[in-house]
């Protein structure tokens, strides 16, 4: 989620019924005491001792599917002057090998007889936020589902409980007769799949899991030459996932983490300000969200589902000081850590969360105009409003994103263009509709007070369906946003032509901007005060006993 982002953590480990909101009942702290991640942060090797101190570890699932490709390949390589240690078991037996490098590759093996693979989905998402809202309105149902992303996020209804053909058909026969026509049996016959196989000093092995540490706690890891490599503190885990192929995951502690997400999310050219408000939402999101991938056995990933993570290539000077000077400090509203959702550009006005997603609203997470003066009265001039809405797009100056590429736009697309793009949408979604031909009309039929779209209309030769909040972005690929209007284009002709996108922000605007927030540390406002202005009336706290991560929300089933 792009860019949505020195005290210990507390001094002391997390209280185990802290964990145990998130399903997560063996979690626990350790001791890091790598040299080298110490001397990066400027702390003298001297002084290691005194630096002993508890840190999160976290699971990253930095190649989530590797054998999607039957010629994926990995090279894994030691610093120089280390060496990489393998283990895994044969039999009962752990077998260890070491390297200073090798390989993991994939070999297609055939199956004695075709395997039929099903599964039910019940809901297909953009956002991992609006399928987990889905998930618990199924569960409201009584159905056992999970929350999974194969390419797009979708919920399942749970594998093991609707584990044979008959009660998966039973189950769809049953929503279909309530009248949901978009739940479906996804069903694969498998000739051969992928096996996983280690390839070190000579000999391969095929084996499905396999635990990588170094000496070091530094392992270089590249998909294609060495100039692409990437270089991972902590250790790796290849494991299986849901998918029919594997996941490696790195293993690193909360503030290495950082280290990797922080440069690359904020930009290595941004005010310190701008980088230490950037730090406390980037360690409090990653905190916040380890449920994400709990399906899969790791936490988060490493792309803009989840936070941009490199590892340890591209740190910079400013994110590494800013990580140590902030080092345990998170973002609370009433001593639970914060949604921290954020975004690149929110074009002048952030969003509330119900504007985007389905779910609960959030206290904090509500519009306001991204401006350090008073540019537009929101109590007066609601923007879901229509004309409000399109004259607050024509205003440029004043507001905190002024002179950014993409806090104003205008995206041209032909009928032949958006025709495609919603076709390809619904067809994914498994869509009746997905057959149609023309477009006789699109049409935005609500918006919400901060001018974000909640309801687009499109009318076709087959039949009108609605898109809603984030859908809306998944189904066109013009808009950067869904603030934005449209404006019908002929180009001459008396038919229709097209539609221009006007609006603004790139991503879903939630939270802090991050275009913004770099405005308002050249301003010379301290990071605290850049997360007040984006999160009202919450508090930078280093972690504790007493700060709950995540807990359920109340269901709300009337959405906007």
């Amino acid at each position: 989620m792009k860019g949505d982002q020195a005290q210990v953590r507390g001094e002391r480990h997390i209280h185990q019924k802290r964990w145990g909101n998130l399903g997560f009942s063996r979690r626990r702290s350790h001791l890091f005491y790598v040299l080298t991640t110490i001397c990066f942060l400027g702390v003298p090797a001297g002084s290691l001792a005194a630096t002993k101190r508890p840190d999160v570890e976290l699971k990253i699932g930095i190649v989530q599917r590797f054998g999607d490709q039957p010629t994926e390949k990995l090279n894994l390589q030691a610093t120089p002057g280390d060496r990489l240690t393998f283990k895994f078991k044969t039999g009962v037996q752990q077998q260890i090998l070491q390297a200073s490098s090798a390989k993991l590759e994939i070999v297609m093996q055939p199956l004695p007889s075709p395997v039929v693979e099903e599964r039910v989905v019940l809901s297909t998402h953009r956002s991992f936020e609006t399928a987990e809202h889905s998930a618990e309105q199924w569960r409201k149902k009584g159905l056992e589902v999970e929350v999974a992303q194969p390419e797009r996020w979708q919920v399942w209804a749970k594998r093991e409980v609707y584990n044979t053909p008959l009660l998966r058909r039973l189950l769809l026969g049953s929503i279909q007769a309530k009248g949901n026509e978009t739940a479906y049996v996804d069903t694969q016959i498998l000739q051969q799949v992928p096996q996983a196989s280690l390839v070190v000093n000579g000999y391969r092995y095929s084996r499905n899991e396999l635990d990588i540490s170094a000496d070091k706690n530094l392992i270089r890891v590249n998909q294609g030459n060495e100039r692409d490599a990437t270089l991972y503190g902590g250790n790796l885990r290849l494991q299986p996932n849901s998918y029919g192929d594997y996941t490696l995951v790195n293993n690193v502690p909360l503030e290495t983490y950082l280290r990797g997400v922080v440069p690359h999310e904020i930009g290595s050219g941004a005010p310190y300000a701008a980088v230490e408000a950037q730090t406390i939402i980037a360690r409090t999101y990653a905190l916040r969200n380890l449920r994400r991938f709990a399906l899969d056995g790791y936490e988060l990933c490493a792309d803009t589902h989840c936070q941009v993570y490199r590892g340890l290539s591209g740190t910079g000077k400013n994110a590494d000081q800013a990580i140590a000077a902030t080092r345990g400090r998170v973002l609370t509203y009433q001593n639970q850590l914060v949604d921290a959702l954020y975004s690149s550009t929110t074009g002048g006005i952030t969003a509330a969360f119900s504007d985007v997603w389905n779910g609960t609203d959030r206290t904090y997470l509500q519009p306001v105009v991204d401006a350090a003066g008073n540019i537009w009265n929101l109590d007066r001039q609601t923007l879901a409003d229509e004309k409000n809405f399109q004259r607050f797009i024509s205003l440029r100056q004043g507001f905190n994103e002024t002179g950014w590429g993409m806090f104003r736009w205008r995206k041209e697309s032909s009928m032949a263009q958006i025709t495609k793009d919603l076709q390809r949408y619904l067809q994914v979604n498994k869509n009746p509709l997905g057959n149609f031909k023309t477009i006789q009309q699109i049409q935005v039929v609500e918006r919400s007070p901060s001018g974000r779209i909640l309801k687009l209309a499109v009318q076709t030769d087959q039949g009108s369906f609605v898109l809603e909040k984030d859908e809306v972005r998944n189904a066109f690929s013009a808009p950067r946003s869904t603030l934005f209007y449209l404006e019908p284009l002929n180009k001459g002709n008396k038919a229709l032509w097209g539609y221009a996108f006007v609006g603004g922000g790139l991503g879903h605007g939630v939270g802090l901007s991050q275009t913004g927030s770099q405005r308002l540390a050249k301003l010379g406002w301290s990071s605290s005060r850049i997360l007040n202005f984006y999160y009202p009336n919450t508090q930078i706290q280093p972690l504790n006993d007493q700060i709950t991560f995540w807990s359920k929300p109340p269901l709300n089933t009337s959405q906007k």
